[in-house]
């Protein structure tokens, strides 16, 4: 399996026109101990393998799976709403499913007066449009009104939480860089 992922890794720098430096600055990981990894005679951390995989624009999964098939159109009737452990909102997600795409879309609905999620930052960008309801945008202390029809893009790096102040559901549809399912 250790021998795949170093294939997979080598493979995907490789279609993607990357050289190991270019690498190196995306991950913060040495040019040596890129190599290393690419001929499978290195040890690979979990931590190690995220950046990686970030830079490549793939899920962690990508690595232990095999490759998912080519999904393009998402059927309205073949989306299914779930939950994530530690939070009151509820999923759907909207992203087809091949190798190497960038972007998760994502329908989420967030009851009444609740906050989604915890207050944190990651990689990447996020895109959000309200499409019932409203929104508070918490950025950094920073609070934004995002009401029904308006939308909110921002780097998510910067600490960030979404509120629905409001009695009724908030339903948004959000995009977001790197994928997360």
């Amino acid at each position: 399996m250790v021998n795949e992922i170093s294939e997979k890794i080598r493979n995907l720098r490789k279609d993607k026109n990357l050289t190991l430096k270019e690498m190196s600055e995306k991950t913060g990981l040495s040019v040596s101990f890129l190599s290393q990894v690419e001929n499978n005679t290195s040890s690979l951390a979990i931590t190690s393998l995220k950046k990686i995989a970030d830079a490549l624009c793939i899920p962690i999964a990508h690595f232990f799976k095999s490759p998912p098939n080519h999904t393009f159109l998402v059927k309205s009737e073949e989306k299914s709403v779930f939950k994530i452990e530690g939070s009151n909102s509820e999923f759907a997600r909207l992203s087809g499913d091949f190798s190497e795409r960038c972007l998760e879309s994502v329908m989420i609905t967030i009851p009444p007066k609740e906050k989604h999620g915890h207050k944190f930052n990651h990689p990447g960008e996020e895109f959000i449009h309200v499409l019932d309801g409203a929104i508070i945008v918490d950025l950094d202390g920073k609070e934004y009104l995002v009401e029904s029809g308006d939308s909110f893009h921002f780097p998510s790096t910067i600490p960030h939480i979404l509120i629905n102040p409001l009695n009724e559901p908030a339903k948004i549809l959000t995009v977001v860089t790197p994928i997360i399912f």
